[in-house]
């Protein structure tokens, strides 16, 4: 089994990067090469821009701790475990850690090289203050009424 670690320093608060990161339904509005996901209890299914389908069971979201972790179920991994952790550096910015344990071991390479870019538009999109992640919180922070 091959493991590969990607960290990234994003200069916003735990609080504000775990808001996305923490919505599994959102995965495809920050991780380039997913072209939609749908969430259904503890299983999401991804598409890759490809069209392939890729299911993933969710094993953890924890808002206290800010770790979510995933396995992908598809038959080209014997095992697969990713986590994602958003640690609170006290000073309004944050560290985002995105792990994958895989088998076989190139696929955590693929995994390893994608997660890069997906860390890379997460801290974009909260250091511009847009892009899609951020617009759909938004949206769903908006109560009827327009009261917040």
């Amino acid at each position: 089994m091959a493991t590969l670690r990607r960290e990234i320093r994003i200069h916003r608060s735990a609080n504000d990067v775990w808001t996305v990161v923490g919505r599994p339904e959102m995965l495809h509005l920050w991780f380039p090469g997913v072209a939609s996901c749908t969430v259904d209890g503890n299983v999401r299914v991804i598409t890759l821009g490809s069209g392939i389908p890729m299911p993933e069971e969710i094993v953890t979201n924890d808002s206290i701790q800010h770790r979510f972790q995933y396995r992908i179920t598809s038959p080209l991994f014997k095992q697969h475990l990713a986590t994602i952790d958003v640690i609170d550096l006290g000073d309004d910015t944050c560290e985002v850690v995105y792990s994958t344990d895989a088998e076989p071991a190139v696929m955590a390479l693929v995994i390893g090289g994608a997660t890069t870019g997906a860390l890379e538009e997460l801290r974009q999109q909260f250091e511009s203050g847009i892009g899609p992640a951020l617009d759909a919180v938004a949206a769903s922070s908006v109560h009827p009424g327009g009261n917040n």
